[in-house]
This record gives C-alpha cells, sequence and structure tokens, in this order.
C-alpha cells in the first residue's frame, strides 16, 4: 500500500429499472441526486467535501431543457452540494461510468482535487419520439414521420450495434447455444447472489407510493427473469436478423438507473478516517476499429495488463459487460490467446454475480456498477485482485482494476 493509490471510499446505485417499469416515471436529474446523496452519505461525508463530479450521461432529449441541460450539474444541485462544486457532464456512451473514473483519478494526480465524484445516470423509459426536418419549411399537410431514437441502436453510417457484433461472434465461432447458455447463467448467477443479500450492499432500495396509499419498494433489478429457461431463450428470434444469433434473451434492457462513486488518495482517505472499499490498480480507454464491438473489452483489459506487468493469472474475478452476450464470451476467447483451457479459466471467474442481461444495462450507470460490484465480490471473498473490460459505442473500451485489501 502506498499513501498515493488512488482509492474508492464509498459507492451506491440505484436499482436498474426494466423498461417502462417501476421507475418510467422518475426525472433523470433526480434519479442522478439520488444516489449522489446516498454515497456522500455513506462515506460519512459533508457534501461541501465533493471537490469535483465526473458524470455520464449519454441522452438529453428526456429533459426539460434538452438544448444544454448540464444533468450531472443539476443533479449534484438537487444533492446538496454546494454550488461552487465543479461538474462535468459527458457522453461516451456505456464506457461512462467507468472513464468517470478515469477521469476522477487524473483530476486527482493532476492535483486539481483531492476528492472526486464520479458515476452516471440513464432513463431509457423517457425517451421521447422526436419529429425532424419540421424547423424549416416543415409539413404543412401531408404524412408525417415520427422517429424513435431507440429503435435501432446504433449509429448514422453504420450498422446496428447488435447485427455488428453479430457478425463478429460469428468470426469467432461463438455459437447461438453458448449465447443462450451464458445468458441463462447470467439470470441463474443473479438470483443466488440476490437470495444471498449481496446486493443490499451496493443497491439502494426505493420506495415508489402507489395509488392505492401503500408503498413499493424496490430492491431488486427488474431486469432479472428468475423463470428463464434455455428452452425459452432457444424460441426467440434474431434481433434484425443478424448471423450472430443475438437475441432479446441473450441481450441486455434498455434500463434506468445512476450510480455514484467517491474517489480520493489513500493518504486523504486515512485523513479522513474512511477505510477504502478498493484500491485502484490502473484506468484504461481505449478504441479500436468501430464495427467489432465485443473485441472492446479484451482491448482494454490487455492494455491494462501491459500497463501493469499482471496477467490473468494475477486475477481473482473478472467481468466484461454483458452488451451482449457475445461480448464477454468473444473477449474472452481473445484474452485466452486461443487455449481452450485458458478459455475455460477465464469463463470460470468471469461474471460470477451474473451482468447486465440480468442485472440490466444503464447504459452510463453500468461501466462504474460492476467496478461496484466487483469490489463487494472481492470483499466477500476476504480480498484480492480484479479486472473489468466494457464495450461502448463504436468500440470505445475501458478496463478498471482493482485490489481489495484482507
Amino acid at each position: 500500500m502506498n499513501k498515493d493509490d488512488f482509492v474508492i471510499i464509498s459507492g451506491v446505485r440505484t436499482p436498474f429499472g426494466r423498461f417502462g417499469g417501476t421507475m418510467k416515471d422518475m426525472n433523470i436529474i433526480d434519479l442522478g441526486a439520488i444516489s449522489m446523496k446516498e454515497s456522500i452519505q455513506r462515506a460519512g461525508l459533508k457534501p461541501e467535501q465533493i471537490e469535483e463530479v465526473w458524470w455520464g450521461c449519454g441522452d438529453t432529449s428526456n429533459t426539460d431543457d434538452v438544448f444544454t441541460p448540464v444533468v450531472g450539474r443539476q443533479s449534484l444541485l438537487e444533492a446538496g452540494m454546494p454550488d461552487y462544486t465543479p461538474c462535468c457532464t459527458f457522453d461516451k456512451a456505456c464506457v461512462s461510468g467507468t472513464s468517470a473514473i478515469h477521469f476522477a483519478v487524473r483530476t486527482i494526480k493532476a492535483g486539481d482535487a483531492e476528492v472526486v465524484m464520479a458515476g452516471g445516470a440513464t432513463h431509457f423509459s423517457s425517451v421521447p419520439f422526436m419529429l425532424r426536418n419540421m424547423r424549416f419549411g416543415g409539413n404543412k399537410i401531408g404524412k408525417i414521420e415520427m422517429q424513435d431514437p431507440l429503435s435501432p441502436l446504433g449509429y448514422v453510417r453504420y450498422n446496428p450495434v447488435s447485427v455488428d457484433s453479430g457478425e463478429v461472434a460469428l468470426e469467432y465461432g461463438v455459437s447461438r447455444q453458448e449465447q443462450d447458455e451464458f445468458a441463462m447463467a447470467s439470470h441463474q448467477n443473479y438470483g443466488r447472489a440476490w437470495k444471498e443479500g449481496f446486493f443490499k450492499n451496493e443497491m439502494m432500495p426505493l420506495e415508489f407510493p402507489q395509488k392505492d396509499g401503500s408503498v413499493k419498494v424496490l430492491d431488486i433489478d427488474e431486469q432479472y427473469r428468475a423463470n428463464t429457461t434455455l428452452e425459452g431463450l432457444a424460441k426467440l428470434k434474431p434481433i434484425f436478423n443478424n448471423v450472430g444469433g443475438i437475441t432479446a434473451g441473450n441481450a441486455p434492457g434498455l434500463n434506468d438507473g445512476s450510480i455514484a462513486l467517491i474517489i480520493t488518495t489513500r493518504e486523504k482517505a486515512d485523513a479522513l478516517g474512511i477505510k477504502p472499499l478498493a484500491t485502484i490498480v490502473t484506468t484504461v480507454s481505449t478504441g479500436a476499429n468501430p464495427r467489432k464491438l465485443p473485441i472492446a473489452p479484451a482491448v482494454a483489459i490487455t492494455k491494462a495488463f501491459e500497463k501493469t506487468g499482471l496477467t490473468m493469472d494475477d486475477m481473482d474475478i473478472v467481468e466484461i459487460n454483458e452488451a451482449f452476450a457475445c461480448v464477454p464470451l468473444v473477449s474472452s476467447k481473445i484474452l485466452a490467446g486461443g487455449s481452450d483451457e485458458k478459455y475455460k479459466e477465464i469463463k470460470a471467474k468471469l461474471n460470477v454475480n451474473g451482468s447486465a442481461i440480468a442485472t440490466g444495462h444503464a447504459n452510463c450507470a453500468s461501466g462504474a456498477r460492476i467496478v461496484l460490484t466487483m469490489a463487494y465480490e472481492l470483499k466477500r471473498r476476504g480480498g484480492g485482485m480484479g479486472v473489468m473490460g466494457i464495450c461502448g459505442g463504436l468500440t470505445q473500451g475501458d478496463s478498471i482494476m482493482i485490489k481489495v485489501e484482507d
């Protein structure tokens, strides 16, 4: 241990709501403020002790002030942080949550702050339909076409991300059956962990008043499906008829949720009298061929190993976001270097408590969620090391490696 180590001293997330589910009427600004405020309280800090905030938010169409909503700024004010607290709200799609940690570390390393909040929020349920090309000229008569920005999910001039990912799955020999089996395991692992109370450490329950006067308590991720079977998964048709066998069953949902972590140095944590949850060994952000999304976690994790001199054998657990089931499978194959035995070893310590297929994928919160889950799993085991990887839009990739002391 070193006084200059970067450490996580607090972290908490909301449950991840199903698309159109219990959390559908929440405002994304309030959604972020909830986890921000709770993370400060759990650390035993005062709001003014947070010196800067890095906040991932990949969509602003669902805000009341669409053009420049500065979502993170509004959330931190709602959370009670002082108006002099600087914040950057940014969009790196699904790697936003991990990049927020990456930027927090950079901020502290640069000497610009000592205690920094990192996280993000996504609220797919409130994304509106859009009318384009109406401002100048417009349609005075005739058909008006409305666009759904959520279908298909992808980028202009590129295929839908599921189509490209299916082609990569085929290229690496990841079968539809293996993807379905992996999806099934995600639900099974999540169900076991939830029943054991594992997620109570990282997840704050939310209360929702009902019309009949009762209160619904949401303390589970709504994407989880306890009744998932391989037979049921096998019946689902591939999305957009992609060749790689990606279906709604072996992909995550469009989910709502937020997360906030607090990052500082070990020296500062000691001064505050706070025991760190985890030490951040290294953070990595990468890019690769924009049509090869499933390779991104492997690219980032490989770079993390190169930076630290460590290997997969040094890792007790591995987390790779289930953007589709083929993503952790393809990346694991790449990390195994062509060895079937190594591939099996990686899969044995991969996503042991389930991941996005069961947890849900509130995309700008997911990366930080995985880091927090990884920290608590290592703590449960009495310490150890873990590495995570996540892919983002047009094949960005992030990796964060952590260590948890006994």
